[in-house]
């Protein structure tokens, strides 16, 4: 079975950011920016952006393109004999598993409000109905499953990468035209406030391990998401400069996500730590208020649906590549048997406020925050951790088999310099806040 390539070094940019731009950025930063008190941690945010997340990203592209695998193949194809490297592999699969179990009921919610915001019926719309509806949270599920494996059933270039293309480019108009919207609402000075002057007494070691754990979030890092479009481009450019480019684009959409909802926030008095409810209550009031707001909700969920469903198809590109490599299935056997086996997995998250309830931290927790807890607070940071560990170290690919792989092509090198930074510091910061995080994790 031959491997598939991507057409184009702008489907490649695209498509990566695509992966990386999603809910992280549109739903999960802003209510997490909220929460942990606005412009101090959009500043920690940054700085764990580029001193973590831009290096991690380097090194899981260098893998995947030097492997040419899957996640799954990745580290047997570049360790040494005898070694084990090749279990986070597995790590990786069940991580996207993972991510998928949640991340696809909260793309139908996307779904869900589009549709009723085109229909008119959005006056009683409500996060807090939506989610104990096992009706409505089944059914768009299962929309996004089906439209998800049934793009990529086209093929790489034909499906995904295509489908990809225009939806990015969609996606980032629609942001600059909302974000002019909102930032001349009465409220934008106060709101604009809050979000972008950062309050030093507001930082915090949580804030920090919050900071780092959306950083490797919103840009799909240490479970293999970056490595499998790795695996599908040439050595025509270096991956550092690669790299830069989807960060710019992942930033962009997540700091103008903050322009358009928190300028909305203080204009009509809604509460900033309001948590995963803040951009579905908060705008569908905005709206509800706001002269042509039909018009304009649809307009805003449409980018949320265009943001979700480009990571969606993604993740679900990045499993159906493990499950293929490992089985040797058709694309489209492959995505009908996926698509099955990824929506019974999602029914938890799907019917977990109303037939099969489950609240894993408090009474007000549920199955989604189950999956997120698993995902962010554990897989992400542990897999950038490895990845760290094995492209840097003679004990696993090696830092000189990393650097020419980095480096091969036109662009931004990576220096022999950064050698300390990629090899030692990175992995301490991570497995540091990592374990702080576990250690003052409140179980709520």
């Amino acid at each position: 079975m031959g491997r598939e390539k991507l057409g184009s070094r702008l489907g490649f940019i695209l498509l990566s950011a695509g992966c990386a731009i999603g809910c992280g950025n549109v739903w999960k930063f802003p209510w997490m920016a909220g929460q942990y008190g606005g412009g101090g941690f959009v500043l920690i945010y940054i700085v764990c952006l580029l001193v973590l997340g831009l290096p991690v990203m380097v090194m899981e592209l260098s893998a995947g393109r030097a492997a040419q695998a899957s996640p799954v193949g990745i580290h047997k194809a570049l360790q040494k004999p005898g070694h084990k490297w090749h279990v986070h592999g597995w790590l990786a699969l069940f991580g996207n598993v993972c991510l998928m179990a949640f991340y696809t009921v909260v793309c139908g919610w996307m779904f869900n409000y589009f549709v009723r915001f085109v229909i008119g019926d959005y006056q009683d719309l409500g996060f807090a109905a939506m989610t104990s509806d096992p009706v409505i949270n089944v059914a768009f599920l299962a929309v996004t499953v089906i439209l998800g494996f049934g793009v990529l059933s086209f093929g790489l270039q034909g499906g995904l990468e295509r489908v990809t293309k225009y939806m990015m480019v969609a996606l980032l108009l629609l942001m600059v035209v909302l974000s002019i919207r909102s930032v001349t609402l009465p409220g934008a000075p106060e709101g604009l406030k809050f979000y972008l002057l950062p309050d030093l007494s507001k930082i915090s070691g949580s804030t920090v391990v919050a900071a780092m754990n959306q950083a490797f979030f919103t840009l799909s890092l240490g479970i293999g998401s970056m490595a499998i479009f790795g695996s599908y481009i040439d050595k025509e450019r270096s991956l550092l400069g690669e790299s830069i480019n989807i960060l710019v684009l992942d930033t962009f959409v997540a700091f103008v996500s903050g322009l358009i909802l928190f300028p909305a926030c203080f204009t009509y008095d809604l509460e900033v730590t309001a948590g995963p409810s803040l951009l579905f209550d908060t705008m569908a009031t905005v709206f509800r208020n706001m002269p042509g707001g039909r018009l304009w909700g649809s307009v805003f969920f449409l980018f949320m649906v265009f943001a979700a469903f480009s990571t969606v198809l993604a993740v679900f590109e990045n499993i159906l590549a493990c499950v293929r490599e490992l089985t040797g299935w058709s694309r489209r056997k492959g995505c009908l048997i996926c698509g099955i086996g990824i929506f019974l997995i999602a029914l938890t998250t799907a019917l977990g406020n109303s037939l099969i309830p489950f609240h894993p931290f408090s009474p007000t927790s549920s199955f989604l925050d189950l999956w997120d807890f698993i995902v962010s607070n554990n897989l992400l940071p542990i897999g950038s951790f490895l990845f760290a560990l094995f492209c840097c170290n003679k004990w696993g690919w090696g830092w000189d088999n990393f650097l020419a792989e980095a480096n091969a092509g036109r662009g931004l090198k990576v220096k022999p310099w950064m050698k300390p930074l990629f090899r030692y510091f990175i992995p301490a910061v991570v497995i540091f806040l990592y374990i702080y995080g576990l250690a003052t994790f409140k179980w709520k």
